[in-house]
């Protein structure tokens, strides 16, 4: 039997069992087992790391990010009205078969686009040339989910479970489950909360699953599932940002579009006619969370037109050096900063100063 007919067979069995207290256990010993063959599926034995001719697309600027898709819903058309490249238009299926590439300049960032080729049903499982187009989504600082807004709901279920089916986990956060193996001592479960899907029974058959026969599981918020504590042993997933985008809004009502925009990370657009990309754009770089900084050599005013750009995360005064230099931080004594992250301007700070967004940062060297 083949991976992806043991994928079924599993998937089958999980759907017909009734979900109750009784079942769990069982459940969560079949969701490892599912999870189990999906990353043999990802990464088959042998090798074979490469995503195939036409998808490979090295990375570049500051952020990269994949238009994702079933066929004909939009996607090289976004792509050519967002950036200079061209992506072939057509009225038929599987006009774009090539990861094609292009740049959006937005806010003095260099945003790297990839229109990826339309995935099909099945395309976790290797259908079409899924598993290469997801595997180069994989790759990507968050996606762009694009839904024909004729037909929105079943198509964006699909899509997900495609995803999920990858490891890719859309605007969630990582479970907060601390997991440790040790050398003696079995499986021990303990939480801070109380918990409904997850004890130490059915953590011990997830863990027998995997072959692993002891292990500390500290679970710190409520309502954990089995798929959370599967996540954190496979430890391959990918927690990705995305923004769903309904396009065709021309070919709809007003009251289809209202209940529409009551899905949460959703931007309502026409590609064809231009609308709403402009909100499109805000919203990509609010979900990639950048900030600007300028910086100001000695005696000379700030160059307003190229300002680094950085993640929010990661804004100290010693990120700016590193993003600046490898071997600046080693020379750093300290900056002076004007904007919104100091009280005066200027102000001497040190090298984990946080700055805000279009701070200016002068550097000082030692002598």
């Amino acid at each position: 039997m083949s991976i992806p007919e043991k994928i079924t067979e599993i998937e089958s069995e999980i759907a017909r069992t009734q979900k109750n207290k009784a079942t769990a256990r069982h459940i969560g010993l079949l969701k490892a087992k599912l999870a189990k063959l999906r990353r043999e599926l990802l990464t088959p034995r042998g090798g074979g790391g490469r995503t195939g001719e036409g998808f490979d697309v090295s990375k570049t600027g500051d952020s990269r990010i994949g238009l994702v898709g079933f066929p004909s819903v939009g996607k090289s058309t976004l792509l050519n009205k967002l950036t200079t490249s061209h992506s072939e238009v057509a009225a038929y299926d599987f006009t774009t078969l090539t990861t094609v590439p292009g740049i959006i300049y937005y806010k003095g960032a260099k945003i790297q686009l990839l229109d990826l080729p339309g995935i099909i049903e099945g395309a976790k499982d290797g259908k079409g040339r899924g598993r290469q187009v997801i595997a180069v989504a994989r790759t990507c600082n968050m996606l762009l989910i694009v839904l024909d807004a004729m037909k929105p709901f079943a198509i964006k279920r699909k899509i997900e479970y495609e995803l999920e089916g990858f490891g890719i986990k859309l605007n969630r956060d990582p479970p907060n489950i601390k997991f440790e193996t040790k050398d003696r001592g079995g499986v021990n479960f303990v939480s801070t909360f109380p918990q409904e899907f997850l004890d130490q029974e059915i953590a011990q058959s997830i863990c027998a699953e995997y072959k692993i026969h002891n292990a500390e599981i500290i679970v710190k918020y409520p309502d954990a599932t089995p798929d959370d504590l599967i996540d954190i042993i496979e430890g391959n997933r990918i927690y990705i940002p995305a923004i769903y985008i309904f396009n065709k809004i021309d070919q709809i009502t007003i009251q289809e579009l209202e209940v529409l925009s009551k899905i949460p990370h959703s931007v309502f657009i026409s590609a064809h006619f231009e609308w709403n990309l402009d909100e499109l754009l805000l919203r990509i770089w609010e979900y990639l969370d950048f900030i600007r900084v300028y910086t100001k050599p000695r005696g000379q005013i700030p160059d307003f037109s190229a300002p680094i750009i950085m993640p929010s995360k990661s804004r100290s005064i010693e990120s700016l050096c590193n993003r600046i230099h490898r071997n600046l931080i080693h020379d750093f004594k300290f900056a002076y900063v004007w904007g919104s992250s100091v009280k005066h301007n200027p102000q001497k700070v040190g090298k984990d100063h946080l700055l805000d967004d279009e701070d200016v940062v002068q550097i000082v060297k030692k002598i």
